[in-house]
């Protein structure tokens, strides 16, 4: 299991860090990490009061730390809620004759006690607005008779239709759920409304089950239920039912889907579909890491066509995606193709170009903000015109590249610095104190360096002769920043053993001697060390593990 330890919990101790041993370290090496710092912060090694003082505090730290991983139920403890867990809040809630399986058993039953409670009190807005545009005067412009008619030269944009909708969850209980919607639609003057109240209900692992009642003056009162059900673990079904009452009569409608685990990425779909629009659908959906497919094939009244849709997910930080289909049936063909990427924490942007005969060109536009949808379709011309092709390909990626340069990267950039400045702010006495305990190791250090670069220099093994940790910078695009670093020489060399340094993958900031300081930034090691006459130089990410010597460190003499 992860552990729970966040940056406030490392601002503080990080026991695995201090000791500089695995998560998963045995008791053989907590006890040699232990007497080996211990051989070093003893109090009584140090005459001077100061160095004695300071010794004895990172004495009792080191104490400290190994006397929690060397406990089972302690560290069981303490890698689920940090170091507060061991004072109040791990303690109140398992019983110390546990074992460190049983405690973490009851802390994910008490986790998921208080997602149900915390469930139970979020009420799950989603919605979604809608605002279509013709823009075909754009492209396909009046004759010229009209140009002398007042505004006649001036394209002619308007908003034809309009749709928004919103929905709320309010669970009941942890298995009950009411789901209020409604919707309201208007196309070229023309709209109306719906309003629907579904009941659903866990019945077990395995399905739940729906009931939902509707109203609207467009389609009349709904009544319907729908059920869903693991049939096996690779296999479930879904079904739904429903009885339309409008001023036609009563109509009903049955929908059924069955859904199979083709293999870990792959499901496949069948769908029959009974009532005003009968059909039948199979599709097959293929989703991995970097790419996203679909096929999908339906015979029906009115609609029968085949559909092929790919996308590919290229793995960076705004998780940009590209996306490309083609639809082809009796209503005509339409290939479109677009992109979309996420432009801040909680918004993803996209656009799609839509080309298809009858429909023409259109460029459909997409946010998403958290739980809220905003969509855009732009209908450019009925016919297929190569200007309005190219303009809907090329205008919103101008006009995101705009908007990216001179709003969202500045938005973004300010953002991250005033989050950094409150970080930074929050965590100032800590550091200082960790500043401290950092200087103060250094000073009872010394001699044993001495001792250690005498034994290294004797064998022509391991000397480090520099060493800097913190923020590096190297980019020339952002030379007005500056570095921030510390000279953790002495920490390094006091870590050798037998020609080598091993360090974990925890954070080297909690390392004897070390501090961060640059918090809430990346932070790098850089070492430049001599072994065997030859020097070498390594630049190791703040998590990354690190073992030296290496000969893929080794300096070229000629460079």
């Amino acid at each position: 299991m992860a552990s729970a330890l966040d940056d406030d919990e490392i601002l503080n101790d990080d026991f695995y860090s201090l000791l500089n041993v695995r998560r998963e370290a045995t008791q053989d090496e907590l006890k040699a990490a232990y007497r080996r710092l211990c051989m070093l912060y003893h109090p009584d090694k140090h005459r001077d009061p100061e160095l004695k003082r300071q010794a004895e505090q990172l004495f009792n730290l080191v104490h400290e730390a190994y006397e929690v991983l060397r406990d089972p139920q302690a560290r069981a403890i303490y890698d689920i809620y940090g170091k507060r867990g061991l004072d109040v809040e791990g303690w109140e809630v398992v019983e110390r004759k546990r074992t460190p399986a049983e405690i973490r058993e009851e802390y994910e039953r008490l986790q998921k006690e208080r997602e149900e409670r915390r469930l139970q009190q979020r009420t799950n807005p989603k919605g979604t607005i809608s605002v279509g545009i013709d823009a075909t005067d754009l492209f396909d412009q009046y004759e010229e008779d009209y140009e002398d008619m007042v505004g006649g030269g001036v394209p002619h944009v308007e908003i034809n239709k309009m749709h928004i909708s919103q929905s709320i969850e309010a669970p009941l209980t942890t298995k009950d759920t009411a789901i209020l919607s409604g919707s309201l639609s208007t196309h070229n003057g023309n709209g109306g409304g719906t309003i629907n109240l579904a009941l659903r209900r866990v019945t077990s692992a395995k399905g739940w089950g729906e009931v939902e009642l509707g109203a609207g003056d467009t389609h009349g009162p709904l009544l319907g239920m729908k059920i869903f059900r693991n049939l096996t673990p690779r296999f479930f079904v879904t079904a739904q039912c429903g009885l339309q009452f409008s001023s036609r009569g009563v109509r009903p409608g049955v929908t059924t889907v069955l859904a199979r685990h083709l293999d870990k990425n792959t499901m496949g779909y069948l769908q029959w579909r009974w009532g005003i629009q009968s059909s039948m659908n199979t599709s097959i959906v293929r989703d991995t890491k970097s790419s996203h497919f679909t096929f999908a094939m339906q015979l029906g009244i009115p609609h029968t066509f085949m559909m092929m849709s790919y996308q590919y997910k290229f793995q960076d930080d705004d998780q940009t995606k590209i996306k490309g289909s083609v639809k082809s049936g009796f209503f005509g063909t339409v290939v479109e193709y677009g992109a979309e990427r996420k432009i801040s924490r909680h918004s993803v942007l996209g656009a799609t170009v839509s080309v298809g005969v009858p429909q023409g060109v259109s460029l459909k536009i997409k946010l998403n903000r958290a739980s809220q949808t905003y969509f855009f379709p732009i209908h450019l011309t009925d016919q297929i015109l190569p200007s309005a092709v190219f303009y809907a390909t090329v205008g919103p990626l101008v006009f995101y590249l705009a908007i990216q340069q001179l709003i969202i990267r500045p938005y973004v950039r300010a953002q991250k610095e005033e989050d950094l400045e409150k970080q930074q702010e929050s965590s100032a006495s800590n550091i200082a104190r960790k500043k401290q305990e950092a200087e103060a190791a250094v000073l009872l250090m010394q001699e044993s360096v001495r001792r250690i670069i005498e034994t290294e220099e004797s064998r022509m093994g391991l000397i480090i002769l520099n060493a800097w940790y913190g923020k590096f910078v190297t980019d020339n695009s952002r030379k007005h920043e500056r570095a921030k670093v510390i000279d953790v020489t002495v920490p390094l060399q006091c870590l050798v053993k037998d020609s080598k340094l091993i360090l974990t993958e925890a954070t080297k900031s909690g390392l004897p001697g070390f501090y961060d300081p640059c918090v809430g930034e990346e932070k790098s090691l850089k070492v430049l060390y001599q072994f065997r006459g030859v020097m070498h130089q390594v630049l190791s990410g703040d998590r990354e593990p690190l073992r030296i010597p290496k000969q893929s460190h080794r300096i070229d003499a000629d460079t």
